[in-house]
Order: structure tokens, then C-alpha cells, then sequence
């Protein structure tokens, strides 16, 4: 793992290591990211899991392992699905999709692996 940037804020909800996280209740909290609409911010980097209004670190910007949630190929822009996994970005037509980074490695379901976080948005 090479992280350029880490914060640290509290859970506002479980989250899982190697998961995508989203902007909490308010500005002190961050929650598990659960759609490719979510506004995305980094990846938790949490020794275990992490509960509700534990202090959680996240990677904002660099090189993160997350945890993929399906197939992806090595350059694909990622997102999260419902369980803060990532996967490949893939809006319909005229869809908005937030993206967290671009995945380093070709992965399936369940494999952990490094991703490029570059946070952005991209319309079908």
C-alpha cells in the first residue's frame, strides 16, 4: 500500500476493511459506500472492522487495496456497489455514476487487490 493522503473521521455506521467510503450524516462521520450515486471520498484501511463511532482511517488519495465486488479489468473505473465493494463503473445512457479511482489489477468477486483512487463522475 502506498497512501499519499490518510484522514480519519468515525464510523457512522460498520465498515469493512478494503471497503469504499462515503460522506457520513455530517462532516465528522464517514459510512460504507452502497451505490455508484454515493459521493465517494477513499478507502478504509481499518485493521478489523470497524463500528459505529469507532475512529476509522481512510485513504483519500494514492495507492489502496480494496476489496473488488466482481469482474474488473486492470485500467477500468471503479465504483461502489452496494456493499462498498468495487467495480467497474458502467452508467446506462444519460446516467451520472461517481467513480473512486481506477483498478491497478484484473480481479473477480472476493479478490483484494491495489486501485488508484482519482474520485470523479461519469455519465453514461
Amino acid at each position: 500500500m502506498n497512501p499519499l493522503l490518510n484522514k480519519s473521521k468515525l464510523a457512522g455506521a460498520a465498515i469493512t476493511k478494503h471497503r469504499i467510503v462515503k460522506f457520513g450524516a455530517d462532516d465528522d462521520h464517514v459510512i460504507q459506500g452502497a451505490a455508484a450515486t454515493d459521493s465517494l471520498i477513499g478507502v478504509c484501511e481499518a485493521v478489523g472492522a470497524a463500528a459505529a463511532e469507532d475512529r476509522v482511517d481512510f485513504i483519500v488519495a494514492g495507492i489502496a487495496d480494496v476489496e473488488y465486488g466482481g469482474t474488473v479489468t486492470r485500467g477500468a473505473l471503479l465504483t461502489s456497489d452496494a456493499s462498498g465493494k468495487a467495480v467497474a463503473a458502467a452508467p446506462a445512457t444519460g446516467v451520472n455514476n461517481r467513480i473512486i479511482g481506477v483498478a491497478l489489477v484484473s480481479a473477480v468477486d472476493g479478490d483484494i487487490g491495489p486501485m488508484s483512487i482519482q474520485p470523479g463522475s461519469m455519465q453514461g
